[in-house]
């Protein structure tokens, strides 16, 4: 009798380990960002909806898209107001407008000044902190690369125990051979 309880005890251990390892703890994303000259370039989102296309989170946008800019006498007003084509696609998802100042400082950075690779680390928490149900998200990124040119990035994967390791984002761009299309490339995301 004790020896079987001693292989189940082992058995469950094993089965266990295994599957801690497999299941991932969180999402990194990076890609290359090649910093444009020029207005109405250089703004983006990256943020998360799940299978029903809701947003649980935005990780990170360009603090010109909501905290805008004012010159001189200008009133400050958010940038995606003042240029709608700035990542129009997470404006209408997370309804931007519906969203206070504090909300939006959550997930808002500066725009990067210099080129060169960007990491955004997504905790598979929602924007509450609270951890993700097992299901099916999308993770999206949205680049304004010249006022209405815009590229897309999007990846879908499961949070269950069989987690792929490499995300493949598919790539959509309003204009092709935009002279500023280089803005973001390389687009990768790895589970951990």
């Amino acid at each position: 009798m004790k020896r079987i309880l001693s292989y189940l005890v082992v058995a469950a251990s094993l089965f266990a380990a295994t599957s801690c390892a497999q299941k991932a703890t969180s999402v990194e994303i990076s890609f290359n960002y090649e910093c444009q000259d020029g207005p109405g370039s250089n703004q983006y989102a990256i943020w998360v909806e799940n299978a029903q296309g809701q947003v649980i989170r935005t990780l990170f946008v360009t603090s010109y898209t909501t905290k805008g800019r004012a010159r001189g006498d200008e009133e400050l007003v958010r940038g995606y107001i003042k240029r709608p084509n700035c990542v129009p696609t997470w404006v209408k998802a997370v309804k931007a407008n519906d969203l206070s100042d504090a909300e939006m400082d959550a997930f808002t950075g500066a725009t990067p000044q210099n080129s060169g690779v960007q990491t955004i680390t997504w905790d598979l928490k929602d924007k509450n902190g609270v951890n993700v149900p097992r299901g099916t998200y999308t993770i999206n990124i949205e680049a304004t690369l010249l006022f209405e040119s815009i590229v897309k990035y999007q990846t879908t994967f499961s949070t269950s125990d069989e987690i792929e390791k490499n995300l493949t984002f598919t790539r959509t761009i309003t204009k092709e051979d935009e002279t500023h299309e280089g803005m973001i490339s390389d687009v990768k995301a790895i589970t951990k």
